[in-house]
């Protein structure tokens, strides 16, 4: 058996949005900016999108929907292009985020202090997220900008949106979230919340990777990224990326289609997974309030056994899990996030996040389960560094801080 355990990460396209791109790479090709019935054959598939788009995470008339490569362009591109709009011209010269979010948001914000701009990086609290009112405190009138994700790749804690919106436009300053990994996972309805500006990629709801978007509300004035021609209203140039767009709001159509329903039974197999592996593996711990995390995410630390090592052994039995974000995979340096909420540097090595979709099923489940435990009792087996004395009992630490 084959166990894909890191959808966070990414996820499988769905056979039904494959079908839905289809036509577009070989019949309907031609360029949607030609003039000609090659060009505009596909309008109404990009018009259908779009709409897809707009109902399934409640857009206005008066927003605008702006199709990406990815999340990692969305974030850039709001980021840079308020240091543009608001600090260059000396406007304004100040940014807030926090010390969890993705690389794509906080490696531009170094670039953007190497610019001169001033950054503040909010610490989050041992539940691993940020508290609204701190956050208020640190707005001066000088602030631009306060970019705050939805929910963490890593850990999948929620943060407080909605207070944080309402905070910001109190302050009257423009507030971006990183949406990636709420979007398709959890209701997400921009018109109950006050948010500016918010990203959002198609490969974490099932749809293919190289294609996401970014949401701007009422036409919020925003500086494009890419410069060349007038596609999508001038704010984003180059030529539409017909076929993805078409995946893209297929997807996002039938993750959030009876979503209630679909969380609800992903949330269950995750908290059988997570109430097994405490259960059943002594001195392990779960990362945040599960109540407060998206249904589908794990974040566990096993003391005395290295993440990587972990990764390995699931590797060799086909499970395919993570230490944390993708895009810092490659990095063997302690876990941010978890040092971040106060894990002590040998634990920060040591966590592994398993994130399931809605094709999980239950025998993947208990294979992981199975191979989960036989990994961890061999690498503490040789480890040096776990102490051979009675263990804690699995399962006190659930859904607090790691300890």
């Amino acid at each position: 058996m084959q166990v894909y355990m890191d959808n966070n990460a990414t996820t499988m396209v769905d056979p039904a949005v494959v079908e839905a791109m289809l036509p577009f790479f070989s019949e309907q090709y031609g360029n949607p900016n030609s003039l000609h019935k090659f060009g505009t054959a596909s309008h109404p598939a990009i018009a259908r999108a779009i709409d897809q788009v707009y109902a399934a995470i409640n857009a206005s008339d008066d927003d605008d929907i702006v199709f990406t490569s990815c999340a990692t362009e969305s974030n850039n591109w709001v980021l840079k292009a308020v240091w543009v709009d608001k600090i260059l011209h000396g406007e304004k010269n100040h940014i807030i985020t926090t010390e969890v979010e993705h690389p794509s948001v906080l490696s531009t914000c170094k670039f953007l202090e190497e610019q001169g701009v001033n950054v503040t990086y909010l610490p989050v609290n041992e539940q691993g997220v940020v508290d609204a009112q701190m956050l208020r405190s640190f707005i001066t009138e000088k602030t631009a900008l306060v970019s705050v994700m939805w929910a963490n790749n890593e850990t999948g804690m929620i943060f407080p949106i909605k207070e944080i919106g309402e905070i910001c436009k109190e302050k009257g300053v423009l507030f971006h979230t990183d949406g990636v990994q709420a979007v398709g996972k959890i209701p997400v309805d921009v018109q109950a919340l006050h948010v500016d500006f918010m990203s959002m990629s198609a490969h974490k709801f099932h749809g293919p990777k190289g294609i996401g978007a970014l949401y701007i509300k009422g036409g919020q004035a925003l500086s494009p990224l890419l410069n060349g021609g007038e596609h999508m209203g001038g704010r984003r140039s180059g030529t539409l990326n017909v076929p993805y767009i078409v995946g893209m709001g297929k997807a996002l159509e039938m993750a959030t289609e009876n979503i209630e329903a679909k969380m609800a039974t992903i949330r269950a197999k995750r908290d059988r997974l997570e109430d097994a592996l405490l259960k059943l593996i002594p001195d392990t711990f779960t990362v945040g309030e599960r109540d407060h995390r998206t249904p589908n995410t794990i974040l566990i630390s096993i003391r005395g056994v290295e993440g990587e090592g972990m990764l390995w052994d699931l590797n060799n039995a086909a499970i395919g899990a993570s230490t944390g974000s993708a895009c810092a995979s490659e990095d063997l340096e302690a876990n941010t996030v978890m040092l971040a909420i106060g894990a002590d540097h040998e634990l920060a090595h040591t966590g592994i996040r398993l994130s399931l979709s809605r094709y999980t099923t239950d025998e993947e489940v208990d294979y992981v389960i199975d191979h989960f435990k036989s990994a961890v009792e061999r690498l503490r087996s040789i480890s040096s560094s776990y102490a051979k004395v009675k263990p804690t009992p699995g399962g006190e630490a659930t859904e607090c801080a790691v300890h």
